[in-house]
């Protein structure tokens, strides 16, 4: 959540070049207080910013999450940086019951958390980042006051960075629940007491969790202090990181470019880089500043990027939608990217910066979506930017909301909606809405497979509303397999990752793999396919990587050909005899080279 630990002798670089290094040290002056705050944010033409909730009513906001009620979850971290056996952060409950933007009643849910660091809401509790553990706090039946003591759902989440550890829960469209870790901690994660066997090492990655199954597993290797993961209409991923470049579409099974450190495959060779097409301040020097084209702020651009919000909501002009929006803390603004596609993946370009804070102490954090449209993000607000630095203030924090013209109040719960009304949701062009009904669906185990069956068929709808009907279905345990032949890439890549949930496809279903790897005209369809691939027993692989390496046309794409190694490379290394042959067809150049140096370190 702060800007990566630089190495103290860049600290003490750059302490040397100024007496105040854009970013680094303290900020001068005494700070606004919470409404001058707001008003000195400069924002696009129609849109404002208000306190939802300020000091003295919230401290150290460092996460939150929404509920069916679109009530606020805040995370207040009074840890920060230091770790220690017990603690004293809190989970409070903030409601705005009059729809005016602003809070009306606030409660304590939870005050005994230490170093919380993530939260989210769902499946009868609240699901809570504490390192080492990531806790489910029970509240079954919903009256805000904890059923029993946190359960241990998962220990082994290290700290020795601790703006690095288990951070940014958000539930996935494959009902899972997301989060990401930094480079600098080194955690092995695994159920309590489960030995090393059963559990898994990871430092920088995005890395997911099933809810009803307990299922842990990492989604993707690499990148930096990413702080934020969210999906577009199409169910793509992208974080937001400090310090390296500061945004990737991320690919289940992908291997991304590390601040420091070997990735754990010695054997990968390269790794997946930005999608970002103009550069910023980064690694200590400013390669260009990140004002969309006002270059005489140079700490404007700042390295610290955190909290990912993908936009898709009705509220904003339209221009907004699918757009990522993350604060810059460094920069006292929130950047605002475009999100193009290309090949197998996306291009971020930059776009004019969203917020202008007046406010030097502005540093933002997690940002989400309303259920009204608008956007809540928090502030940690400190006149320090860097964690190093000491001492902390406790005493402040605060949430905004930004809208645009006049919003109209939503009210309602979405947990009480009939499970009819809450498919019919999943055509709702606001995302908030859908991610809420598609998780109160899979909570119940609704039975409503012909409904949403009906609705992934319809092609008079849009692809994302087929998508989410797609996501809906796979939520309540159902699936088919017939889209496999659907004409829409994303329903025919899509189907395939579902399909691989548990490393098992049938027979069948490898067998139409293997012809849409020899002959499937969409890159985005062979992604998923080289990612399914890393699920599959070695066996199972050869065909399909045998008919993905024949495209020649990928080349140049931005994934495939490491994509397309990762899934290659154990079948090279248990078996020279099919790497040969693979290295005999591969019309990648790359995925050749590799092949050719696993071949050649198998037989030293």
């Amino acid at each position: 959540m702060r800007p990566l630990l630089f190495s103290l002798l860049t600290v003490t670089a750059l302490a040397a070049d100024s007496p105040n290094p854009p970013g680094f040290l303290v900020q001068p002056g005494d700070g606004m207080k919470p409404e001058e705050t707001a008003r000195a944010m400069k924002l696009p033409d129609g849109f404002r910013a208000q306190v939802f909730a300020g000091e003295p009513d919230v401290h150290q906001p460092i996460a939150f999450a929404i509920d069916d009620r679109g009530r606020l979850w805040v995370l207040e971290n009074y840890s920060y940086p230091e770790w220690k056996p017990e603690g004293n952060d809190r989970i409070m409950i903030f409601e705005d019951q009059d729809g005016d933007g602003r809070f009306d009643t606030s409660k304590v849910f939870y005050d005994k958390i230490n170093m919380g660091s993530g939260i989210e809401v769902g499946f009868g509790g609240v699901w809570v980042g504490t390192p080492p553990n990531l806790l489910f706090i029970p509240d079954k039946n919903g009256d805000d006051v904890p059923d029993a003591s946190p359960e241990i759902v998962l220990d082994g989440w290290e700290h020795q960075d601790m703006h690095e550890t288990v951070n940014s829960f958000n539930w996935g469209p494959d009902g899972w629940l997301y989060g990401t870790q930094g480079v600098f901690t080194f955690s092995n994660v695994g159920k309590p007491g489960a030995p090393d066997s059963e559990r898994i090492k990871l430092n920088a990655c995005v890395w997911r969790l099933h809810p009803q199954t307990r299922k842990f597993e990492v989604f993707a290797h690499g990148a930096s202090n990413q702080w934020g993961v969210d999906w577009n209409d199409y169910g793509q991923a992208f974080i937001t990181a400090c310090v390296i470049p500061h945004l990737y579409h991320v690919a289940q099974g992908g291997l991304y470019q590390r601040q420091s450190g070997a990735h754990f495959n010695a054997n990968a060779y390269e790794d997946i880089k930005t999608i970002a097409k103009h550069r910023h301040w980064a690694g200590g020097s400013i390669a260009e500043s990140r004002l969309g084209g006002d270059t005489t702020d140079a700490a404007g651009g700042g390295h610290a990027h955190c909290g990912a919000l993908v936009y898709l909501g009705e509220q904003f002009p339209a221009e907004y939608r699918g757009t990522i929006f993350m604060n810059n803390i460094h920069g006292n603004r929130m950047n605002n990217d475009s999100l193009t596609p290309a090949g197998s993946g996306y291009v971020g370009d930059r776009r004019p910066d969203f917020m202008k804070s007046g406010d030097k102490w502005y540093r933002g954090l997690g940002i989400k979506q309303a259920p009204d449209g608008g956007i809540y993000t928090l502030d940690w607000y400190d006149r320090r930017a860097c964690h190093q630095q000491r001492p902390h203030d406790r005493t402040n924090g605060r949430i905004y909301k930004i809208s645009y013209g006049k919003p109209t109040p939503w009210t309602g719960d979405i947990a009480k909606l009939s499970d009819a009304e809450l498919v019919k949701l999943q055509t709702s062009k606001n995302e908030w809405l859908v991610r809420h009904a598609r998780r109160v669906l899979q909570e119940r185990g609704a039975n409503v497979g012909t409904e949403l069956k009906a609705l992934v068929a319809d092609t008079k709808l849009d692809t994302p509303q087929r998508l989410r009907a797609l996501w809906a279905l796979h939520a309540i345990k159902d699936s088919d397999a017939s889209l496999l032949a659907d004409k829409d890439e994303y329903l025919r890549a899509w189907t395939i990752q579902l399909l691989c949930e548990n490393g098992a496809p049938s027979a069948d279903v490898l067998a139409k793999f293997d012809a849409l790897a020899d002959s499937d005209p969409s890159p985005i369809v062979r992604l998923y396919l080289a990612a399914a691939c890393q699920r599959l027993p070695l066996d199972a692989r050869f065909p399909i990587i045998s008919g993905l390496l024949a495209h020649g046309e990928d080349k140049d794409d931005h994934n495939l050909p490491v994509m397309y190694w990762l899934a290659a490379e154990p079948v090279v290394g248990a078996s020279p005899e099919k790497g040969a042959i693979l290295l005999g067809t591969c019309a990648l150049p790359k995925v050749q080279e590799f092949i050719a140096r696993r071949l050649a370190t198998s037989a030293k």
